[in-house]
């Protein structure tokens, strides 16, 4: 006698992802599904441990769908069996969103039941939603509410998500319902044993084919550990396996591969060794890009270390230039080039005055109070910072016992809007004064933080950017010192790591390289100098997390117009190379700006054929003798800059 076997399937989002998914995600999702098997009059579902009750009459309410899974000969007290049996294996500290959870349950119960699977669009739902920006950035967040977070590694996601309140609120609905079983919700159950903690690791816990095939979708590397609650090898190589999952598995966005364990004895466990053809237990399979690679069987730990690192090394090669011995290279502080002089502050606000003074505002009562209130805004609250922060008295000791005070927003909004008010009013030839106080109060690092975290609109340095392009395109005396302060401005602002990212972002990156650019081909060689000043800095912001990158194995994503950015600063650089025949220290600002954008770079292979065009090797070889690329006799003189320029062009340019 057979039994209709049937699945319902609910919508946890209560039709939030059908309306807002593609807002959020890019794509269109129709619900966060969960499901449920109905059979011999029950309603049999996950959550807080497997749970029944009466068709339609769970905590879910009525089903969205109702799908015919089709027919089973198997009796109900057999069902009833296989359901004591899963109990120990689906407990609640177990339950995870993502990897296992009610979906997972289903799917082993149909196939115990029918021996098909429940519908792809429920079970590569997490896939699917993983593969989006959004999916990405909340995956730690996810998993901080079901794992307690490794020792020393952050739970909260690199990238924040673009609605960090309505997603937070969309998860925890969700998470609530899923693991619900009309009782008190997961955040106010007691928390499991230590003894229960069974996915602390970054391990999947696989009991279907399906779940098996989204595992393998979703990681480029995977080891597969096929195992059997009675073979005494596999508890014992089981640590090792854990172990391994936490030094080589995918945590806060390091390169590593996936961990799943797929029990033969649980679920659809057979059935899924069959399909790979697994005759003993225990058996590691390795994976890239979703096709195995490699299989051991037996309990040994060396090989199975060995395959591991193999396979990540397959999956994540390393940068080729980490091969290449580059001494001169990796003695380069990345520390950004400062330009501190401290001119005399009471002589540069009183010329700021005269400016305003000698300025022609409109004659209006509105205009004649905001001059008013600039030149008061200079006197009572730019120069008392300045001259507290920055002022030396005469005879003071070296060593002052009290720290300097930091800016506070009472200071840098109203010194913000006066510049914004200075940057229309004032001409060129006598703005630069206000650029100055700006380039020095850019080595408190409070000011840093605070132009970091204000609009583009209406921070000083993108409301001084304009002047310094307008300066650029007539050159003149007067204009030469707007762009030397102003580039010594950016210098000094690339010291503070907030503001740094800023002026890399995608918008203002291009405001600021309009400027450097030309600058380093600029026929005063001061202005060079702090051009190439800047150009080393900015290639030193880029360079320090690539070889944090490096040294931790973590994985660094960087936007595609990053490296279409990187040919252009590449080009600039060895142009301005070219082009610089007397001055060493541009030389060798240059030079180490190169290296850094050329060494560990992710588009070094775009890099290679623009290099070789640029003939970069030979230009770079030429300042190492008197000749075409520079004047002087013997070529560059300092021993320190000759060995840079060697490696630079003997061994990152082809």
């Amino acid at each position: 006698m057979s039994t209709t076997v049937k699945l319902y399937v609910y919508d946890l989002s209560k039709g939030m992802a059908r309306q807002l998914s593609r807002q959020l995600t890019g794509r269109q999702i129709d619900g966060i599904w969960h499901t449920s098997v109905v059979i011999f009059g029950k309603e049999i579902f996950y959550g807080q441990g497997i749970n029944t009750t009466s068709p339609g009459r769970s905590h879910h309410g009525a089903p969205t769908q109702v799908l015919d899974m089709g027919e089973t000969s198997i009796d109900e007290e057999t069902f009833t069996e296989y359901l004591e049996e899963m109990r120990s294996h689906y407990t609640a500290d177990k339950y995870h969103l993502l990897e296992f959870n009610c979906n997972s349950f289903t799917n082993d119960c149909i196939g115990f039941l029918t021996g098909g699977s429940i519908p792809s669009y429920i079970s590569d739902l997490p896939t699917d939603f993983l593969s989006t920006p959004f999916g990405q950035s909340l995956r730690p967040t996810i998993d901080s509410m079901y794992r307690r977070p490794s020792p020393g590694v952050a739970a909260a996601p690199a990238n924040a998500p673009p609605n960090p309140e309505l997603a937070t609120s969309i998860l925890q609905s969700v998470a609530a319902q899923a693991q619900s079983n009309g009782g008190p919700s997961y955040q106010n159950r007691p928390p499991p044993l230590p003894a229960t903690q069974s996915l602390t690791s970054p391990i999947h816990a696989i009991t279907n084919p399906p779940a098996f095939s989204a595992f393998l979708k979703s990681h480029r590397a995977a080891v597969a550990f096929f195992t059997s609650q009675t073979c005494p090898p596999c508890r014992m190589i089981e640590p090792v396996f854990e172990r391994l999952s936490e030094e080589k598995g995918l945590q806060e966005g390091r390169n590593g591969a996936g961990f799943a364990k797929v029990d033969i004895d649980v679920g659809m466990g057979r059935n899924l060794a069959a399909e790979y053809s697994v005759r003993a237990t225990p058996t590691f399979m390795f994976f890239l890009d979703g096709k195995k690679i490699e299989e051991i069987r037996g309990a040994d730990a060396n090989e199975l270390r060995a395959q591991v690192d193999l396979l990540l090394f397959q999956a994540f090669p390393p940068h080729p230039h980490t091969k290449l011995s580059l001494p001169a290279i990796q003695a380069l502080e990345l520390k950004p080039i400062l330009f501190s002089q401290i001119p005399p502050i009471d002589t540069v606000i009183s010329k700021l005055n005269a400016s305003i003074d000698a300025s022609t505002w409109p004659a209006s009562a509105t205009q004649s109070q905001a001059q008013a209130q600039v030149k008061q805004t200079l006197a009572t609250t730019v120069t008392p910072y300045l001259k507290a922060r920055f002022a030396v008295p005469p005879n003071a000791p070296k060593a002052s016992a009290r720290p300097p005070p930091s800016a506070t927003p009472t200071i840098l909004t109203p010194w913000a809007q006066a510049t914004a008010s200075l940057a229309t009013a004032l001409s060129i030839e006598t703005l630069f004064p206000l650029v100055d106080t700006w380039r020095l109060a850019l080595l408190d690092p409070a000011v840093g933080v605070w132009i970091a975290a204000t609009p583009s609109s209406s921070d000083p340095i993108s409301l001084l950017l304009p002047q310094a392009n307008s300066a650029l395109q007539t050159p003149s005396k007067s204009s030469r010192n707007y762009v030397l302060t102003f580039l010594r401005l950016l210098c000094n602002a690339t010291s503070s790591v907030p503001l740094a990212q800023k002026l890399l972002q995608s918008s203002m990156r291009q405001d600021v390289t309009a400027v450097l650019v030309p600058s380093l081909l600029h026929e005063d060689v001061q202005v060079r100098t702090a051009a190439a000043s800047l150009a080393f800095n900015v290639a030193a912001v880029l360079q320090k997390p690539r070889v944090e990158a490096v040294r931790t194995g973590r994985r660094l994503d960087e936007p595609d117009d990053v490296g279409d950015w990187e040919m252009e600063m590449v080009s600039a650089v060895v142009e301005a190379l070219d082009r610089e025949k007397d001055n060493e220290e541009v030389v060798h600002r240059l030079t180490a700006c190169l290296a850094f954008l050329l060494r560990l770079s992710p588009f070094h292979e775009s890099h290679q054929d623009l290099l070789e065009a640029l003939q970069a090797r030979d230009k770079l070889k030429g300042k190492l003798v008197k000749g075409e690329h520079w004047n002087g006799e013997g070529g560059v003189g300092k021993k320190e800059v000759r060995k840079l320029i060697d490696e630079v062009a003997g061994r990152l340019c082809p």
